[in-house]
């Protein structure tokens, strides 16, 4: 259903009705999935925090060796992505398939204890922590949008993701408490990062619910699609790569796709501020830090603006704050007005992106295929960022790493042009705001 479509509920719909949940944030399941987001990203920044340090400084890895191994972290298991979205869709099962990838990611955190300093080791530990988060991403974000209405999304995922940038943030912070207690000890992040993935999969189970009270009293989604009814036939693969075939969705992935080759993945570009202003090794978990803080503090705002004033917009708005901070990574700036600048932006460019994308394809994907369509736009962006890495680490090798900056903010402004081409004409149907 188009967010076009939507209306202002009727004057005389009861206090009880839609209007009344209008006055809601969110749902329990929303926060209940974003408690899970939380402890989860808590886990997941302890490792993130250490990892470049791990790799290059410790093992001594190439700019293109970290290149390849950053793109496996995000982009090698995209493909897993649209099999666990299939899944989720077809067996009616979201939790499940989610729990299974949150319990994935837990123990490759144990995985890193045994890999040694083997670099195949560590980039197997590495594929096994993405095939997980590839799994669970797409059904979680369907019971987003399965649990939230229209008008909503972009509050909702707001939320959702200032809940995970909370846990991003405590993560570093965790890393960083745990080094200056044991020293350079590696395991022992790995260790309590472990312990902390085990409690999120514990309140997935206990909290989460398959079904939004909504599909369960009246056969309907939150934003008004049939829901998953019991004689309802299974979701083929035909039907679901139908998906492509259609405009609005066949675009949003290929948007997906341009620009994820414009990312080039937050090892790089802490490592280029810790090497342009030689920070100290027990201060680098801390850039992480200023990068989510910038994120807490706009998710839920930004969710609230793309809601009001189109998810396009806000994307766009984005891509523009990642342009601008690869610009200050070559540019005059220095010091901690540099450090400061581009941490913000940063952490605004997750903020206006990471959920609002998702909200954006949202309303174009009917709710029995949502799971699917989801995964096909986060595929879409995984596999760029994979090409997008290696050609990062290629270029600094290559060229240095300040023209190696300076050409990812040209393909910045690129992909930003080839975006609103695809998109532009269809966001009167898709991102419109909702009338009040």
């Amino acid at each position: 259903m188009y967010l076009s479509t939507v209306s202002r509920p009727a004057a005389e719909e009861p206090e009880t009705g839609p209007r009344r949940r209008r006055f809601a944030l969110v749902s329990g399941n929303v926060v209940a999935l974003g408690t899970v987001s939380l402890i989860t990203d808590v886990s997941a920044e302890m490792v993130a925090a250490v990892l470049p340090l791990y790799l290059v400084l410790g093992l001594h890895l190439s700019p293109v060796a970290f290149g390849v191994l950053d793109g496996v972290h995000t982009g090698a298991t995209a493909l897993l992505r649209v099999v666990g979205g299939f899944a989720a869709d077809r067996f009616r099962r979201r939790k499940l398939i989610a729990g299974i990838g949150y319990t994935l990611s837990a123990v490759a955190k144990l995985g890193l204890l045994l890999a040694g300093r083997s670099i195949p080791a560590i980039g197997a530990v590495i594929a096994v922590d993405r095939i997980g988060k590839g799994v669970r991403s797409a059904p979680r974000d369907a019971l987003i949008t399965l649990s939230s209405p229209p008008e909503a999304l972009g509050r909702a995922f707001g939320v959702h993701r200032a809940m995970d940038s909370v846990g991003a943030f405590l993560g570093p912070l965790a890393a960083f408490a745990v080094l200056l207690v044991v020293g350079q000890s590696y395991d022992a992040v790995f260790v309590m990062s472990f312990c902390i993935a085990a409690l999120a999969v514990v309140v997935l189970v206990l909290f989460v619910r398959e079904r939004p009270p909504a599909a369960a009293t009246d056969g309907t989604a939150a934003d008004g699609a049939a829901a998953d009814r019991p004689g309802d036939p299974a979701v083929s693969v035909r039907e679901a790569f139908g998906l492509l075939r259609g405009g609005p969705a066949r675009r949003l992935v290929l948007a997906a796709a341009m620009l994820g080759l414009a990312t080039i993945g937050d090892g790089f570009v802490y490592l280029l501020l810790q090497r342009r202003e030689d920070l100290g090794l027990r201060w680098f978990p801390l850039l992480a830090v200023g990068t989510s803080l910038a994120y807490l503090l706009l998710a839920a705002p930004l969710g609230v603006l793309a809601d009001r004033v189109g998810r396009l917009p806000v994307v766009i708005g984005g891509y523009t704050a990642l342009g601008a901070t690869y610009l200050l990574l070559a540019g005059p700036v220095d010091g901690w007005p540099l450090i400061a600048l581009t941490l913000t932006l940063y952490g605004a460019f997750y903020a206006a992106t990471d959920g609002v994308l998702i909200a954006l394809a949202g309303p174009v994907l009917p709710a029995r295929l949502r799971t699917t369509g989801i995964a096909l736009v986060q595929t879409g962006q995984a596999l760029a960022y994979l090409v997008s890495s290696v050609l990062f680490g290629l270029a600094w090798q290559a060229w240095g790493p300040e023209n190696a900056i300076r050409a990812a903010a040209v393909a910045v402004a690129g992909v930003l042009v080839g975006t609103l081409l695809l998109l532009a004409a269809p966001s009167r149907l898709i991102t419109r705001k909702v009338p009040r």
